[in-house]
């Protein structure tokens, strides 16, 4: 069972969202609210695995809202403004729905959350090298690259180079406290030494940080 809240400064919104949601039985919508502050105060009691969130509302951002929890659950979108689309995948976004959506496009957004849950729950990958697959525990990866069609995972004593995209990568890491530097770059924050303007430290290796990720990562390893 997924566990939600739903926030929007909408009450029509509110209430599509409830309907969709109602219709699946594997998703709770525990609570919805058109405050934004009510849902953080709800949220310092309450575990929920996932949001659906606003990005633009008068009080608070989606993206602001995001940033002031210490530790965010999965993000769903539901806006009318497509262009903070980008932005919103530096977060756990799992999709950014536009207004208005059917349920059909709801119920594929959830189906997402629903796959996203289930791979942060297994803490282990199965990489595919060649003709053979390689089992790594992802508590030891310290980062992830991408080479062309392929990704390098990096461990203390491997790397394993395996073909998929990067975004592949971005939805079997990021649920488990990985940080996007670059596009190319996926980072274990337990492993960072030190972040500087616009370059990281893993021991003695250099990692990039791309303009647009660097306060986003500070906020979060603060």
């Amino acid at each position: 069972m997924i566990r939600a809240i739903a926030i929007d400064d909408e009450p029509i919104a509110l209430d599509i969202i409830e309907s969709h949601a109602n219709k699946i039985p594997f998703l709770e919508l525990k609570a919805s609210f058109t405050n934004a502050y009510q849902a953080l105060e709800f949220l310092k009691t309450n575990s929920v695995d996932l949001l659906f969130l606003d990005v633009k509302m008068p009080d608070i951002s989606g993206m602001d809202f995001l940033k002031s929890l210490s530790k965010a659950p999965l993000v769903i979108f539901t806006t009318a403004y497509q262009e903070y689309a980008l932005e919103s995948y530096d977060f756990q976004t799992v999709d950014y729905l536009l207004k208005p959506f059917d349920f059909g496009r709801f119920l594929k957004a959830v189906n997402k959350a629903s796959d996203r849950l289930e791979q942060k729950n297994d803490q282990h990958l199965f990489l595919k090298t060649g003709y053979e697959y390689v089992r790594l525990e992802i508590a030891k990866i310290k980062y992830a690259k991408a080479e062309g069609n392929y990704v390098k995972f990096v461990t203390e004593n491997e790397q394993v180079l395996s073909r998929m995209t990067m975004q592949q990568a971005e939805n079997a890491l990021l649920p488990h406290g990985f940080l996007k530097t670059h596009r190319s770059f996926l980072v274990n924050k337990t492993f960072i030494n030190k972040i500087e303007k616009h370059q990281l430290s893993i021991g003695s290796e250099i990692i990039p940080i791309s303009s647009i990720y660097y306060q986003l990562l500070v906020e979060a390893i603060a």
